[in-house]
């Protein structure tokens, strides 16, 4: 099965990230390289590159924006994708982080618990939302598209 092996955010006009952020940045980067699942499906009958591929997000004219390099730095595919879909989901995550984040320091387990698995749905949504986008583009199984969905609210929220 095809992979991202290297992957790279396009970064350098936001705001340097809180270190919630930044840690949660890392941890998915570092998960996905580890373990993930990136098929560029055949279109217009054309062959497609096989992986492993190098991927770059971006967000580029308020479109999110995928840059898909073979390992030898030969172009696989590029595709923009609205961020309109991502907005409202994003917002929401981003929201119960700060209440995660907050929890952690001064509530009980038991809250904490409760907030965390809001979190995950919250998670869970922004991921197929992020596997409905993607179809016909690319195909990634939830644990990918759930790294990818962080990825893309460090990118949508500027850190």
């Amino acid at each position: 099965m095809s992979r991202i092996s290297q992957i790279e955010l396009d970064d350098r006009n936001l705001p340097p990230p809180t270190p919630e952020i930044e840690q949660e940045r890392k941890v998915a980067i570092f998960d996905l390289i580890e373990e993930n699942s990136f098929v560029l499906p055949k279109r217009d009958e054309r062959d497609v590159p096989e992986g492993p591929y190098h991927l770059s997000l971006s967000i580029r004219e308020k479109r999110l924006v995928f840059d898909v390099q073979t390992e030898g730095g030969d172009k696989a595919a590029e595709f923009h994708l609205s961020l309109s879909p991502f907005r409202q989901v994003v917002k929401d995550y981003y929201q119960i982080c700060e209440s995660y984040f907050t929890a952690v320091k001064t509530l009980p387990p038991s809250q904490i618990e409760t907030i965390d698995m809001a979190r995950r749905g919250i998670h869970n949504e922004g991921s197929r939302v992020l596997q409905e986008r993607l179809e016909g583009k690319a195909e990634v199984d939830t644990d990918t598209a759930r790294r990818l969905f962080t990825l893309i609210c460090v990118l949508h929220f500027g850190g």
